[in-house]
């Protein structure tokens, strides 16, 4: 599949319940949906006995020697019409066979997506278990596509949009972010405590749309348990 490509893969039932609950209210919950549920750009999207399984081609991934490393808008999303609430999943990634040395296992979140833009929240899980202090205060991120990805992100508020996190590759996490305006909150195993908050969302208070299951680089992930609860 060309990259940037939008394919519709099918809608059933299970799509069509969570698009009349983000337009009418209510909550959804969905274990494991099929991957004919969502559309995908870029991604190899499968359901195996883990659960969802995304990752990108071979041929999609950076390569540092070419282009500058940066947040892409690669993912497998449903169409639901999200603006405020919360989001929920469990996910881990590993990293793939022959993976480069930048690959962090990056899988995260992506919400309020319209076709062309979208927020993020996202986890490195090999910096959680770094032996460097720098790389373990990057384990998890926020970021905005196209105009506020990482690296812009770090080199003009180092420190604010992203932090350290008890994770680690191969280990499932449960990952809530709660959608309110322009603030975002991250907290991760059911913690009482967040681990991130963004007071500033990128796209602004009006930005909605659909939920990704967002990957990048080198990365096998899994997602299960997912549930959106709009407000």
């Amino acid at each position: 599949m060309p990259l940037n490509r939008i394919s519709w893969l099918a809608q059933k039932k299970w799509v069509t319940a969570l698009v009349a609950m983000a337009l009418f209210g209510g909550t959804a919950q969905a274990t494991d949906p099929a991957p004919a549920d969502l559309r995908v750009i870029g991604v190899d999207l499968t359901k195996d006995e883990q659960g969802l399984r995304v990752s990108i081609p071979r041929e999609h991934w950076q390569d540092p020697a070419k282009d500058k490393l940066a947040d892409r808008d690669f993912m497998a999303w449903l169409p639901v019409d999200f603006h405020d609430g919360v989001i929920e999943a469990e996910m881990k990634a590993d990293l793939a066979p022959g993976a480069p040395d930048f690959a962090r296992g990056f899988v995260g979140l992506a919400f309020r997506y319209d076709g062309a833009r979208f927020e993020s929240i996202y986890l490195r899980p090999t910096n959680g278990v770094a032996q460097d202090q720098v790389r373990r205060n990057h384990a998890v991120q926020y970021a905005a596509f196209p105009d506020w990805r990482f690296d812009r992100l770090r080199r003009e508020s180092p420190e604010r949009y992203e932090t350290a996190a008890d994770i680690a590759p191969g280990r499932w996490v449960h990952v809530r972010i709660e959608v309110s305006g322009v603030r975002a909150v991250l907290y991760l195993d059911h913690r009482t405590s967040p681990v991130l908050i963004v007071n500033d969302l990128k796209l602004g208070p009006d930005q909605r749309g659909g939920v990704g299951l967002w990957v990048e680089t080198a990365t096998i992930a899994h997602f299960r348990n997912i549930r959106i609860t709009p407000r």
